[in-house]
């Protein structure tokens, strides 16, 4: 696959795809059930992010040129490398404040962080879990926030509508990925080797030509048939 245009580094998405690149892992249930498992810290260092929404399991690179940001995934990289990200309202917003951003988010682990020659950074993030903002307590160096998990009404194991669904993302999935010229064959394995009920659905959700506004209303569907 030619690399000439491989990231964007705003959002991951099936046309950047790159078997190479170790930035689409597959997440398994095994992977789910621990990450479910993770205690979510009381407070988070939150990032704003002004063009896109990170789901839960998917990994995204997302670049930093403000100086709160850099300055916090660099403290965060530094510790225990858990943040907050929230989409803000209006992507146009230089500074935004607890009023610029979405209360529901995800908690994110900084995977690698590279630096830019222009001073910016790159950092390639994990969504783990989702979060829901309770109260800002402060809002320098950069936001921080009291956090509560917000909890996902997951499906019965043997609810035939839910894996029909399941089925039918798939195959359109497959279908767009054959028919389009500039998304590489091979990320119809990326598809097709989802073993995670919530990973599809949040995979696709991240991938899908949608405006922000849009995919944080998926985001805050706490139903996954629903989100579905």
């Amino acid at each position: 696959m030619s690399h000439h245009n491989i990231l964007s580094f705003d959002t991951l998405s099936l046309q950047e795809f790159d078997t190479d690149a170790e930035l689409i892992p597959l997440l398994t249930p095994e992977d789910e059930e621990e990450m479910n498992n993770e205690e979510l810290p009381a407070s988070l260092p939150i990032l704003p992010l002004r063009n896109t929404v990170l789901f839960p399991g998917v990994v995204i690179p997302i670049s930093a040129g403000r100086d709160k940001s850099i300055r916090l995934i660099n403290d965060a990289n530094a510790g225990n490398k858990i943040i907050g990200v929230v989409a803000q309202k209006n992507e146009g917003d230089e500074d935004p404040t607890k009023n610029d951003i979405h209360k529901i988010g995800t908690v994110a682990k900084i995977l690698r962080v590279l630096k830019m020659p222009d001073g910016n950074i790159t950092v390639i993030l994990q969504g783990k879990k989702r979060f829901e903002i309770d109260a800002v307590t402060s809002e320098k160096p950069y936001i921080n926030a009291l956090v509560k998990e917000v909890e996902e009404k997951r499906p019965g194991v043997h609810d035939s509508e839910f894996l029909a669904i399941l089925e039918s993302i798939k195959e359109l999935a497959i279908q767009i990925i054959k028919e389009s010229p500039n998304i590489p064959t091979e990320a119809t394995f990326a598809i097709k080797n989802i073993e995670s009920q919530s990973f599809l659905v949040n995979f696709v959700s991240s991938n899908m030509n949608l405006s922000v506004s849009e995919k944080q209303n998926l985001l805050a569907i706490n139903a996954l048939k629903e989100r579905a």
